[in-house]
């Protein structure tokens, strides 16, 4: 089955290209790619074949023996895919790319875990709405799970599972067992900023409350989806003690967390809750960081101002000729979710990719025909650089002419 969404967009940043009178040529910006540059023009060759021939030097590298190569070659694949859309190729090598990222979850360390992490949902992204998404997310949502929950693995890799793991299970339909597994797991690994039994703030490091807030933040979003089957298993009180957490992360999570259920249903006493979002939204303690304080108070000014008033969030979204409007808590969440996942890459796959408009309602994806489309920036250089050099001939011209006439 071939997957919807087939067509390419060429998307060049300043760093990226070498621009030459015709012609350009996009290198991945990674170590794990050798930058070999390509002179002359390039008659036969288009510039998506040149990208794809990186890639491709990429896909090997996957498979090193050096846990630093494989690591790089992750990051670049990721690196490419956020910032092009490229479903075909993808669609010949999926099997290949699930295989590797699930030999780095297993076998890896840190580092490498949290790239392979980073990529798994890359993959149903760049795949699109098609029965091989669904098979990617059957796949390495179980290793996922493996290395979510292995308390010896490093903490930022175990974050970067969690939320890959609820990315997936956002996207695709998985099996109600499954899913019901990775709603459980999420919530036993934040449940370690519960308040302890003797009702004192658990000490938790940095890494680890990041950890948290991870989990947290991907619940959150499995809660934006119908039939999930976690919403009561976590109740109000857990999250309202969790806005008293040490940590910046883990209380703006907790406090996205109870937005969203205020969303799909009103707390049953929201007074207490609202007291505790005001005194955040006003806080002024010196020992929080400056930084802190600021982001603080503007998070929960949001939230409060939702919960006590109903007065929901707006948010438009500029990209091309487009705007995507953000006016509800759970169109908020899934839109951080594809931002954590597409980085800078967001804006092209919200005008092209087919998966992201269904998930924002964002209808067909505007093609290269419709005059409102706005031209790539390879095609406004080419239209620029033609007409510079019809200046330059001209002008040209009208040197020689007065050359001639002085020299009479």
């Amino acid at each position: 089955m071939e997957p919807a969404g087939r067509s390419r967009v060429e998307n060049y940043s300043d760093e990226e290209s070498v621009l030459n009178d015709n012609a350009s040529v996009v290198s991945i910006a990674s170590s794990s790619i050798p930058d070999e540059g390509v002179e002359g023009e390039i008659d036969e060759q288009s510039q998506e074949e040149v990208f794809e021939e990186k890639l491709l030097e990429c896909v090997e590298r996957l498979s090193e023996k050096s846990a630093q190569v494989r690591t790089q070659a992750l990051q670049a694949m990721a690196a490419a895919l956020s910032k092009k859309y490229l479903p075909d190729f993808i669609f010949d090598r999926y099997v290949t790319l699930i295989e590797a990222i699930r030999s780095s979850l297993r076998r890896g360390r840190g580092p490498e875990q949290a790239a392979a992490a980073l990529l798994a949902p890359l993959l149903c992204v760049s795949l699109g709405p098609c029965e091989q998404s669904e098979e990617v997310a059957a796949t390495l949502s179980t290793v996922l799970h493996q290395v979510a929950g292995d308390n010896s693995a490093s903490p930022q890799a175990r974050a970067k599972c969690c939320w890959a793991l609820a990315v997936l299970s956002f996207l695709t339909e998985m099996e109600p067992a499954a899913a019901y597994a990775s709603e459980r797991l999420l919530i036993d690994i934040f449940s370690g900023s519960y308040l302890k039994g003797d009702g004192h703030t658990p000490n938790i490091a940095p890494e680890v409350a990041a950890l948290h807030a991870a989990a947290l933040s991907g619940w959150t979003l499995l809660a934006t989806v119908d039939g999930c089957q976690g919403l009561e298993m976590v109740g109000q009180d857990h999250l309202a003690d969790m806005l008293g957490s040490g940590h910046l992360d883990v209380r703006v999570a907790a406090g996205e967390a109870l937005a969203v259920l205020h969303e799909i249903k009103p707390l049953e006493s929201p007074e207490q809750v609202c007291e505790l979002l005001a005194a955040l939204a006003t806080d002024s303690s010196h020992f929080r960081a400056k930084k802190e304080r600021k982001a603080q108070r503007s998070s929960f000014r949001e939230i409060l101002a939702f919960i006590e008033e109903g007065r929901a969030p707006e948010l438009k979204i500029r990209f091309g000729t487009e705007a995507l409007e953000l006016d509800t808590w759970a169109s908020r969440k899934h839109y951080e979710a594809f931002c954590q996942v597409l980085g800078s890459g967001l804006n092209l796959h919200l005008a092209q990719n087919e998966l992201l408009r269904q998930v924002f309602a964002l209808g067909a994806p505007l093609t290269a025909a419709d005059p409102t489309q706005k031209a790539t920036k390879l095609e406004r250089h080419l239209v620029n650089a033609a007409a510079f050099k019809a200046r330059t001939i001209s002008r040209a011209k009208h040197r020689d002419k007065r050359s001639v006439a002085i020299a009479c």
